[in-house]
C-alpha cells in the first residue's frame, strides 16, 4: 500500500472520532451550558438516551454494509413497543412480554429480507412500504392510542438510577456496550461478517464465490429487526407505556448515525465501532441544541445537513477511489 492510501485510510478511520470531539467541544465552549454539559449527569442522560439509537444502529449497520437500507426501523421499533405493553397488559409475564417484542421486530425484519430477495425489488421500496404496514399494525393493535402497562423489572431497564446503584449507568446502556461488542466481533472474525461486505461491496462476485446471498440477506435483515424489537423494549421501558405513535422519524438518526460512523450507502463499507461513534454525535448535538433552547426544528437542519454532507463525502471518496 502506497503512503497517500495509507493517509487516506487513516483519516476515514479517524474521522468519526474527530466529529465527536467537535461536537463535543463546540457545546463545551459555549457559555450558556459549558457548566452543565460535561457533569457526569448530563453525560449520563446522554449514555441513556442513546440506547435506541444505537440499537437500531447496530442492526442497520448490517444493512447497510451488506449494500442495502431499511426505511421500516422506526416503525419497528414502535410496533414492538406496543406488542411488548400489549403483552404485560394482558397479564403475560414480563420475561415473555419483552421476548414477543424483540420476536416481532425480527418478524418485520424477516419480512423485509425475503420479499426484498424473493421478489428482487429495491430494499428502498421494499422498506418504505413495511414503514406503513407496521406502523400501521401499530395503531391497530392499540386503536391508536397508548396502551398503559403495570409497573414491572423492564420499567427499570431504561432508569437514570439504576439497581443496583453500582451499575452507575442505565441496564440499557450495558445491553447496548455488550451487544455492540459482540456485534463487531461477528463482522470482523466470522464467515457471515466477511459474507456481508462481499455482499455489500459486489453482490454478483460474492455469488460466483459461492456465498449464498440470499440466506445471508435474510439474515441481516432479520437481525436488524431484532435489534429493532429491542430498542422497541427499551422504548417501552422509558416511557411506561405502548406508544403507536412514538421514533416517527428516528430512522433518520439511525442511518445518519451509521453514515457519519463511516457507513457507505454504497455498501461493503462500515464498522460497529464508527456507528456507535456516530450515534454519540447525533446524541450530542440534540442534547447541546436542547440544553442551548434551539427549537426542534433547528435540530432537524443541522441532522439534515450532515446526513447530506457525509454522503456527498461517501460519494466524493468512491470516485477518487475509482
Amino acid at each position: 500500500m502506497t503512503p497517500r492510501p495509507k493517509i487516506r485510510t487513516v483519516l476515514n478511520l479517524l474521522a468519526p472520532f474527530l466529529g465527536l470531539i467537535l461536537v463535543i467541544a463546540l457545546f463545551s465552549a459555549m457559555p450558556d451550558v459549558q457548566s452543565r454539559f460535561l457533569r457526569a449527569a448530563n453525560l449520563k442522560s446522554v449514555a441513556a438516551q442513546s440506547v435506541i439509537v444505537a440499537l437500531g444502529a447496530l442492526g442497520m449497520t448490517l444493512v447497510v454494509i451488506g449494500g442495502g437500507i431499511d426505511l421500516s426501523a422506526a416503525s419497528n421499533i414502535a410496533l414492538s413497543s406496543v406488542i411488548t405493553a400489549y403483552a404485560i397488559n394482558a397479564g403475560l409475564p414480563p420475561l415473555l412480554g419483552l421476548v414477543l417484542g424483540i420476536l416481532t421486530g425480527g418478524l418485520v425484519g424477516f419480512l423485509n429480507g425475503t420479499l426484498i430477495t424473493r421478489l428482487k425489488l429495491v430494499p428502498f421500496i421494499i422498506t418504505m412500504g413495511m414503514m406503513g404496514i407496521a406502523r400501521g399494525v401499530a395503531k391497530w393493535i392499540a386503536h391508536n392510542q397508548k396502551i398503559d402497562a403495570p409497573l414491572t423489572w423492564i420499567n427499570e431497564l431504561m432508569s437514570k438510577s439504576p439497581h443496583p446503584p453500582w451499575l452507575v449507568l442505565a441496564p440499557g446502556v450495558w445491553l447496548m456496550i455488550l451487544f455492540a461488542a459482540a456485534m463487531a466481533v461477528l463482522l470482523r472474525y466470522t464467515v457471515f461478517g466477511r459474507h456481508v461486505f462481499a455482499i455489500g461491496s459486489n453482490e454478483a462476485t460474492a455469488r460466483l464465490c459461492g456465498v449464498r446471498t440470499a440466506r445471508t440477506k435474510i439474515l441481516f435483515y432479520t437481525a436488524a429487526g431484532l435489534f429493532c424489537g429491542l430498542a422497541g423494549v427499551m422504548e417501552f421501558s422509558r416511557l411506561t407505556v405502548g406508544d403507536p405513535t412514538v421514533a416517527v422519524g428516528l430512522e433518520l438518526d439511525i442511518i445518519a448515525a451509521v453514515v457519519i460512523g463511516g457507513g457507505s450507502l454504497s455498501g461493503g463499507e462500515g464498522s460497529i465501532l464508527g456507528s456507535m461513534i456516530g450515534v454519540f454525535i447525533m446524541a450530542f448535538l440534540r442534547n447541546g441544541c436542547t440544553m442551548m433552547g434551539w427549537p426542534n426544528y433547528i435540530q432537524e437542519i443541522i441532522i439534515g445537513v450532515i446526513i447530506v454532507v457525509a454522503v456527498a463525502l461517501d460519494q466524493i471518496r468512491h470516485r477518487r477511489a475509482a
